[in-house]
């Protein structure tokens, strides 16, 4: 790999751990601006003041802010996510099950949303101001139109109520069979798909299309080269680093995304278990969730950042 890559993978990869300090930063100041008050909200209406006060020295609500995030984020870097107010248990392990059923979620919508995706867009410049070019591009142009909690409970309306072809709830355990967990799944993975697979389709076509514009293409075109031979074996290729970028930028939205679809198909990932949590107003399990789902989707950004370098050549063939 040559230096200058090296260079601005390196810068990536710095920016990027700022920027997640920057955001934990962000997460503590707004979990802690929220109103009411947390040894209130555990110990009820009913709790005497000399219980309210014990309890906040014990969680060490007394201590300046700065002095807790510091407390907090080393925790944080050590592995220790802290204990979750409302029931004790640790966070850390009760976010790996949750974690693991989020990303086992978010790669089967992967799996079909991003080939998808792409043919897609294949097809539309193929066919470009043509009635096909059209059809798609219009039938995006409309599934970006709706927001996720409409189609989740479109999809529940049509086939778990109507057709009853699939649960309306996505309950999934440990231990359970394979083919029953992507029973369970297939309606929020549907409704993930729908949500994303537009905007992959028609950033995919636009980039495309921007490349279709080069000399180099026009040449191709020349010596007689099919139009699906011209856009895979010329355009595609040079396409590609957008087409990544927009990809894992989807990605991320898939991961961080999903806290709606969750909760529609009360599907037990992160989503869910953060929402359970805000109503409760355990501060501890809100910022290790949010602090997840920021480096989750830092990551993949830096991921998408890095692949797109990779791919210029104008940095692996430097002059």
């Amino acid at each position: 790999m040559s230096s200058p890559i090296v260079k601005l993978v390196a810068q990536r990869i710095a920016l990027g751990i700022l920027l997640l300090l920057a955001v934990s930063v962000l997460i503590f100041a707004g979990t802690q601006i929220l109103p009411g008050d947390v040894a209130q909200a555990i110990l009820g209406q009913s709790a005497t003041p000399e219980s309210l006060a014990n309890l906040r020295e014990q969680l060490g609500l007394n201590d300046p802010a700065f002095i807790r995030y510091f407390r907090w984020l080393g925790g944080v870097v050590t592995g220790d996510l802290g204990t979750a107010m409302s029931s004790g248990q640790d966070i850390a392990t009760s976010i790996g099950g949750r974690l693991w059923n989020t990303l086992f979620l978010a790669f089967w919508a992967a799996v079909v949303a991003v080939p998808l995706a792409i043919i897609l867009g294949l097809i539309a410049v193929r066919y470009r101001n043509g009635w096909v070019d059209k059809l798609i591009s219009g039938l995006a142009l409309a599934s970006t139109s709706f927001p996720e909690f409409f189609v989740g409970y479109v999809l529940v309306y049509f086939f778990a109520v109507k057709y009853q072809i699939f649960p309306g709830i996505s309950t999934v355990y440990d231990g359970m069979p394979f083919g029953e967990r992507m029973l369970a799944i297939m309606l929020p993975a549907a409704a993930l798909t729908l949500v994303v697979l537009a905007h992959m389709m028609r950033m995919t076509r636009a980039a495309i299309l921007n490349v279709m514009q080069s000399a180099y293409v026009e040449t191709a075109e020349l010596k007689g080269l099919s139009a699906f031979a011209v856009i895979r074996r010329h355009a595609f290729p040079n396409a590609i680093a957008p087409i990544i970028n927009v990809v894992m930028l989807n990605l991320a939205y898939l991961i961080v995304g999903v806290v709606v679809v969750e909760v529609i198909f009360v599907y037990p990932g992160m989503g869910q278990y953060l929402v359970d949590h805000v109503t409760k107003r355990d501060v501890p399990v809100v910022q290790a969730v949010g602090l997840i789902f920021a480096a989750v989707y830092i990551s993949l950004n830096i991921i998408a950042d890095i692949a797109a370098i990779i791919a210029n050549p104008r940095l692996r063939h430097p002059k």
